[in-house]
């Protein structure tokens, strides 16, 4: 009885490696592909030029709003009670309207991201499904993934480039 049990734990083992291997598991470097990818460079050069101009808006918005701080600081002394309560007044309306413009430019980009990407993140993937079943790859794992704990089966990246028609 017990060579059996010994016996059926080795063919056990023996079945389980067997198992293992029959996987196939490639690896993918998608921050080379995106990067390599001539959409994501415009849509990145188009969101930094959306990005650059949401910023000079709000500067030119805090630069005012600096201007008129340092003219009501240096006049307080010579202005009523009553007016410089309203100035303060201007001036805190003034600080919430930049506040919302950063927040509403942060939205906006936001939105503009997940449009611009959403295209090419779909491309990749169907490139990498196309590959990964023309390779019969049951697991592809993003190299640059911190849950990747062993790298050493093929790389999938060059056939996902190949799709891609990049270089």
């Amino acid at each position: 009885m017990k060579k059996l049990s010994v016996l059926f734990g080795a063919v056990m083992m023996v079945v389980s490696v067997g198992m293992a291997k029959a996987q196939k598991i490639a690896t993918l470097d998608l921050v080379s592909v995106l990067n390599a990818m001539p959409e994501k460079k415009k849509a990145d050069t188009d969101l930094k030029a959306f990005l650059d101009a949401k910023e000079s808006e709000i500067k030119k918005k805090t630069d005012v709003m600096q201007t008129k701080y340092a003219l009501y600081t240096k006049e307080a002394p010579t202005k009523s009670e009553a007016e410089n309560k309203a100035r303060q007044e201007e001036m805190q309306k003034l600080q919430t309207e930049a506040q919302q413009m950063s927040e509403r430019a942060q939205k906006d980009l936001a939105e503009k991201e997940k449009l611009a990407y959403a295209p090419i993140e779909k491309k990749v993937m169907d490139a990498v499904n196309k590959v990964a079943k023309a390779n019969s790859y049951e697991y592809v794992m993003d190299v640059n993934s911190t849950g990747l704990i062993y790298k050493g089966g093929p790389d999938a990246t060059p056939a996902v480039k190949k799709e891609l028609g990049l270089q």
